[in-house]
């Protein structure tokens, strides 16, 4: 094999494993950065072996083996070894003579939780919902401290503070790198979802910049979805976000008309809805309902983009279905958001005039009031009732307090269409 082939074999891997890397070296070395560098210091002697004695027969055990040398040289360095085996009641000395298939064999037989304890342990509560956002994109999705910057429209020395603080609160805390049973464990995975959906939606509907969209940050949190999913095959709320994921992100190409402008929902190709994802989500979604998770709220949510991924037009929308989801969704999880939306449901389920009654029981609330979607909603019931005036006079509100350029262009114009 090439020299070029080779690196790039090492590099494909090393993406591959990394995320397994860390975790199983976090739950031994009780730090999720040293663990990191330690992955790293691995990746280095594998580009320095492999080129000249080819990709070993199991490259992921292999990469443990090495980082885990490096850990004992390490801790013999700073006279901690002993303390460490105390600390963490494992002989690491033993593992040093050990063959590759053997390390192999000892990383797989806790994989599952050793990569699900790293997932909760980076989205932990206490440390703030970006925080954990950042952590998680740079652990388990691997991403570069550049790549989440740009990801969040943030600067890299932004990110990487912020990477760096998040590490030491987790130190602090003195936090074990374990999944958390029973009520704790309920907690902690709303945690965890939370930070996965907030990825997603960042790239679903970019709160600023130029891009409407930022695909590759829902492929990104659709990968961590599908990952939770496979470690905790039996949570429905689980199952309930990944549906909501796929049958939204089927939906991308079709958001955006070439030039970037946004493309709404009624008006969008369906064709060129992706049926793969499609299906995907509607099978996680009857996961989640099977399970007994559908009045969950994320389950709720992808019961609603189902009714639109069902419809093979905009006229075949089941909209007095989605009403009525909305209205289950508002008792479940109750917030102005939720309140917003449905007023919009009921808009297209019966009417203009209802929508605006709706909304209008939510005008005073404080969530709401420097939200761009809410006066961009409330022009549309108006323009749909034919009352052009006010409705141009909301839109253009919407378009002051939208981030978002693409968003911006659109909502000016509306405006400009109700003077036509």
């Amino acid at each position: 094999m090439a020299a070029n082939d080779t690196h790039q074999a090492i590099e494909t891997v090393f993406r591959i494993e990394r995320a397994r890397l860390i975790a199983g070296l976090a739950r031994m070395v009780r730090d999720v950065g040293l663990a990191e560098e330690l992955a790293q210091d691995a990746l280095v002697s594998a580009l320095s072996e492999w080129p000249k004695t080819g990709v070993p027969i199991h490259p992921g055990a292999w990469l443990m083996a090495a980082a885990k040398r490096r850990a004992i040289d390490g801790f013999r360095r700073s006279k901690m070894l002993a303390r460490k085996h105390a600390e963490i009641g494992q002989d690491f000395e033993d593992q040093r003579d050990s063959s590759i298939e053997d390390a192999e064999a000892a990383m797989d037989d806790d994989l599952g939780d050793e990569l699900l304890s790293l997932i909760f342990t980076a989205c932990h509560p206490v440390l703030a919902p970006e925080a954990r956002a950042a952590l998680t994109l740079r652990l388990i999705g691997g991403l570069t401290t550049d790549e989440i910057a740009r990801a969040f429209l943030s600067n890299e020395a932004t990110i990487a503070q912020r990477i760096v603080r998040a590490k030491k609160t987790i130190g602090n805390a003195g936090l074990t790198y374990e999944v958390p049973r029973g009520k704790d464990r309920g907690m902690r995975l709303a945690s965890v979802l939370e930070v996965v959906y907030l990825i997603f939606n960042e790239g679903y509907s970019a709160t600023a910049g130029e891009d409407l969209i930022r695909p590759a940050l829902c492929a990104e949190a659709q990968r961590l979805g599908r990952i939770i999913a496979g470690l905790a095959p039996n949570e429905p709320e689980v199952f309930g976000l990944l549906a909501l994921m796929e049958i939204q992100a089927s939906r991308l190409a079709a958001r955006t008309a070439p030039d970037g402008s946004s493309i709404p929902i009624t008006e969008q190709n369906r064709s060129r809805w992706d049926q793969l994802l499609i299906r995907r989500g509607l099978a996680a979604l009857e996961r989640a309902e099977t399970l007994g998770g559908s009045h969950g709220p994320y389950a709720l949510q992808a019961a609603l983009a189902a009714c639109h991924a069902r419809a093979r037009n905009a006229d075949e929308t089941n909209w007095k279905k989605i009403a009525g989801l909305y209205d289950t969704l508002r008792d479940v999880m109750p917030s102005p958001v939720v309140d917003l939306n449905r007023a919009v449901a009921h808009s297209m389920a019966f009417g203009p005039e209802a929508g605006l009654k709706l909304i209008d029981e939510i005008a005073e609330a404080a969530a709401l009031r420097n939200y761009a979607p809410m006066p961009a909603a409330k022009g549309d019931f108006l323009f749909r009732a034919g009352r052009f005036t006010d409705a141009r006079i909301e839109f253009e509100r919407a378009a002051e307090l939208s981030r978002n350029v693409r968003e911006k262009e659109f909502l000016l114009k509306r405006a400009a269409d109700c003077g036509s």
